[in-house]
């Protein structure tokens, strides 16, 4: 029998391309708001989230204070106590995603392509999102758990958002997929990587420094705005 042939892969960025926020935000609230977090963890976050809603600064900032206040905080916290604010957040936020990407997600999986999600948020939530959404294999941020299963504050793979690329090569190789017909989507530059990889690179309302990638190498651009696609501005 001839070999049977190789899946086409589709790789996907989940926060702010699929997902309308950012899991570890929420995430992030919900602890503050039980008190498994204190509250002076906003501290970290609030001037940036302040000046990006008025314009005077970056969405990355604000979001390297939140990352900065879930490390310092999350050392000692029981992994199943995560867990349950995880399943608390999905309730409420699992079906605040973008149309664009859910039907593309949808359309792909009828396909029978291998649906793979790459994200900088912690792996004990978007696994759960990406799971029940429809996909094979899932990245994240990985925080390191000791023995008595309770958060150290580490993250063994610090770097994955930058190592997107490599994620994607590996998959195909461990998975025996093909690039062939391959599509991505990511919204800021550290998608980069993975989107020069791949047949059909879309940026999906992207930062700046992404959509200027884009228009330079001819990608396709998607905007979603309220009930609106608007593509290759």
């Amino acid at each position: 029998m001839p070999p049977r042939p190789s899946k086409r892969v589709a790789v996907f960025d989940i926060d702010g391309t699929i997902y309308r926020s950012s899991f570890l935000r929420e995430l992030l609230e919900n602890l503050i708001s039980f008190g498994i977090f204190p509250n002076q963890a906003r501290a970290y976050y609030t001037h940036a989230y302040l000046n990006w809603l008025d314009r005077k600064g970056s969405y990355e900032v604000y979001l390297e204070g939140i990352i900065k206040a879930y490390k310092r905080y999350i050392r000692g916290v029981q992994q199943h106590t995560v867990w349950d604010a995880a399943r608390h957040v999905m309730d409420f936020h699992e079906h605040r995603v973008y149309r664009f990407t859910r039907n593309l997600v949808r359309d792909l999986k009828k396909k029978d392509y291998y649906l793979l999600a790459i994200s900088g948020s912690p792996l004990d939530i978007v696994d759960q999102f990406a799971r029940n959404f429809g996909f094979n294999e899932v990245y994240g941020r990985m925080f390191e758990v000791d023995k008595e299963e309770k958060f150290t504050g580490k993250i063994p793979n610090q770097n994955i958002i930058d190592r997107k690329g490599v994620i994607l090569k590996r998959a195909v190789e461990k998975q025996r997929l093909t690039l062939i017909g391959s599509i991505g989507v990511g919204d800021t530059e550290s998608d980069i990587p993975f989107l020069k990889l791949v047949a059909r690179p879309i940026a999906f309302n992207p930062n700046r420094e992404l959509y200027d990638y884009a228009k330079k190498y001819n990608w396709e651009i998607v905007l979603e705005r309220k009930d609106m696609l608007y593509r290759n501005l």
